[in-house]
């Protein structure tokens, strides 16, 4: 990075990490629409785990089962300026490692009202897994760049109210980061989602 902006990264859990990165800032208010495109800018984050960063569909399955969601995470609660979120950044920012490693994302969105047919629509760099409501909606194997739309969901249900999309990202080497929306059921953007902070 050329051009360092010093902020603070606030962990949900109430530890703030001093920290830099262009891209990025604490989470501010209660809630934040997302775009006019439809992407989501609020997430949580947690801290880059090493894996062996290999990225085909058995080795990231075994990096899951050996470093699992853990059970009381402190997430750092962060939003983008852009439409994807720059993990490379994040993990930079903090001092730990890019490359050969994995990262967990949540976040939570509100829909105004039940929506049937719609479609989780991701890219990623690297190699990812994908849940919506604790449902596995999208699985993502080898090195890619991330792609809008890379990869898409079956079609599914956005219920009223609150909805949970967590993920598990793994790079292992290079640039690596991810975007996220949903597309209604003409696979159009939906525009009046927006993301809750817990």
């Amino acid at each position: 990075m050329n051009a360092r902006t010093t902020l603070t990264l606030v962990a949900c859990l109430g530890v703030v990490v001093s920290a830099l990165a262009g891209t990025l800032s604490p989470s501010s208010g209660t809630s934040l629409p997302v775009d006019s495109r439809g992407f989501i800018h609020r997430w949580q984050l947690l801290e880059p785990v090493a894996v062996p960063g290999r990225l085909t569909e058995a080795a990231v399955e075994e990096a899951l089962k050996a470093n699992p969601l853990p059970p009381s995470p402190a997430w750092h609660a962060v939003d983008t300026t852009r439409y994807n979120v720059n993990l490379y950044h994040f993990a930079y920012a903090l001092g730990k490692p890019t490359s050969n490693v994995l990262f967990w994302v949540t976040t939570t969105i509100e829909s105004p009202r039940d929506m049937n047919g719609v479609r989780l629509a991701i890219g990623s760099n690297a190699a990812s897994r994908w849940w919506l409501n604790d449902d596995p909606v999208i699985a993502l194997n080898d090195d890619r760049q991330a792609v809008i739309d890379d990869g898409v969901s079956r079609r599914v249900h956005l219920r009223k109210g609150r909805n949970v999309i967590r993920a598990a990202i793994i790079n292992g080497g290079g640039a690596t980061d991810f975007c996220a929306r949903f597309l209604d059921e003409n696979d159009k953007p939906i525009q009046d989602l927006k993301v809750i902070t817990p």
